[in-house]
Formats: C-alpha cells, structure tokens, sequence
C-alpha cells in the first residue's frame, strides 16, 4: 500500500532519515510500488534512491552526500 505521508512510513525509516530523505524514501517506494507491484521491491528501490543522495556517517546518522 503506497504511504500518503511521511507519518505513514515505517518506523525504522521516520526515526532515522532526515526529513528530505524521508522525502526520497516516500516518492520512489510509491513509484516503485506503482510499477513492479510488490512491497519488497519497492521497498529496495526506495533505500536505493536514499543511498543515491545520504550516506550513514561513522556515528551511525544519515547525512547529505557531498555531490
């Protein structure tokens, strides 16, 4: 089921992303649910899509990737 906000997102990706991450996150698991029908995949493609803009630092927080 496609996530209509970000209160709607699992916990794990509201207590540790930043909001724009939790942005990314949102958009591409609803467009990935949306074209390949399956909550697992979509789920792979938004972590994907957050990877392409955050990076973990060494204390463990998502930070912005220098571009």
């Amino acid at each position: 089921m496609p996530y209509d906000s970000l209160k709607d997102l699992p916990e794990g990706v509201k207590d540790n992303l930043p909001h724009h991450g939790q942005e990314i996150y949102k958009e591409a698991f609803n467009s990935a649910l949306n074209e390949y029908k399956k909550e697992e995949t979509a789920h792979k493609v938004a972590w994907s899509a957050v990877k392409n803009k955050y990076e973990k630092s060494e204390d463990g927080y998502w930070i912005r990737k220098d571009s």
